[in-house]
């Protein structure tokens, strides 16, 4: 029995070793230009992002190892937390690209949105277990929603930070859909989740302009479709194979934001159609065998979290590549693992750590003693 845990868990693991390897190989190719024109060093960027790929892996090592049963016993604490850390981060933030998302502490950058999507998962995933003979009732669904993750997605808004908003109510919709809730709630709910984000995707000029570009045949490539052609043009000019490691011509500020929200156009370039496949065959790996261990987790609670992280780490993969792919609109979500970013990389390996423990602590295959 235990032996299938351990093989469950070390097969999460693999997909996520291969893809920070790849991330760090495309973040000291793209990353170089952007350095140098900072007046950095070539490799002052992919030094920091070594550093926070350390960090990532010392704490996906903590949370592996803390019981995940105990997380639903400081849930509120987690959710508060998280709150009181996007409000400061409307207060005291700093701007980026129009949105306040950031706190600076020293030399250190923090994004509390980042904390809050696992925060959001665990809370939902508790209340929802504790309620679980409670759930026929619409307020037992409703009302915990709407307190955690209205209030959440509503400070996400404010920064304004749309992308972050519409993944962590996606990623909460996944464990609202693993629950005992009876359907006719989730349908509820996911009906008016749906309309409120083509609503705030319209009314807000910026974000329509990116709508519209993205449905436009012929977007005006020097301006808002700028991102999507070149990003088209740099996975275009890697081909099959790729035009090797290292040689990207679009990280020479064609594309902009290479090594952040567009390095898989980076990947696509240097090692081509095959590199591109093989990093989605890493993700769909990744989310197959996460969705395994949220089958087999031994509790609700387990079950609940696990599908949350699932459910997160793959909308978030599909909605970055689908981006730079143009079959989506661009959100300016990175890319799990793989794109340049502290506390996006310190906070996804955290959640794998749990998923991990998840793995470790669930049931034996069925017809070895499993139910």
């Amino acid at each position: 029995m235990r032996r299938a845990q351990e093989r469950r868990a070390v097969l999460l693991l693999l997909p996520v070793a291969i893809l920070l390897v790849v991330g760090l190989g495309a973040v000291l190719s793209a990353s170089s230009v952007a350095a140098i024109r900072d007046g950095l060093d070539q490799y002052a960027i992919f030094r920091k992002q070594v550093a926070f790929v350390g960090v990532g892996v010392v704490a996906l090592v903590v949370a592996a190892r803390i019981p995940y049963r105990w997380y639903a016993r400081v849930a509120p604490f987690l959710l508060a937390a998280a709150m009181a850390a996007l409000v400061a981060t409307m207060l005291f933030g700093s701007v980026r690209g129009g949105s306040r998302s950031w706190i600076e502490v020293g030399p250190l950058t923090l994004q509390a949105s980042e904390y809050a999507k696992l925060a959001i998962i665990i809370f939902l995933a508790a209340t929802l277990t504790r309620k679980e003979r409670h759930l026929e009732a619409f307020s037992h669904v409703f009302w915990p929603v709407a307190a955690s993750l209205g209030v959440v997605v509503a400070l996400l808004l404010l920064q304004p930070d749309l992308g972050t908003a519409l993944l962590t109510a996606g990623a909460a919709f996944a464990v609202l859909v693993a629950s005992a809730a009876p359907l006719r709630h989730v349908v509820s709910l996911g009906g008016v989740g749906a309309l409120s984000a083509v609503v705030l995707a319209l009314i807000e000029p910026y974000r329509l302009e990116r709508v519209l570009a993205f449905l436009e045949s012929n977007p005006d490539r020097l301006n808002e479709g700028l991102q999507a052609y070149q990003s088209l043009v740099a996975l275009g000019t890697g081909g099959i194979f790729g035009i090797g490691l290292g040689a990207s011509r679009a990280r020479w500020s064609f594309l902009p934001n290479a090594h952040t929200d567009f390095i898989f156009a980076i990947i696509g370039e240097e090692t081509g159609l095959a590199g591109s496949l093989t990093v989605i065959a890493l993700f769909v790996v990744f989310a197959i065998v996460g969705t395994v261990v949220a089958l087999r987790a031994a509790d609700a609670f387990g079950r609940l979290v696990a599908t949350g992280i699932v459910a997160w780490m793959s909308l978030q993969a599909i909605i970055n590549i689908g981006g730079v792919v143009g079959a989506l609109p661009i959100t300016g979500l990175p890319l799990p693992f793989v794109s340049v970013g502290g506390s996006a990389m310190i906070m996804n390996l955290a959640a794998v750590g749990v998923l991990v423990n998840i793995a470790r602590s669930g049931l034996p295959p069925v017809g070895r003693g499993g139910r």
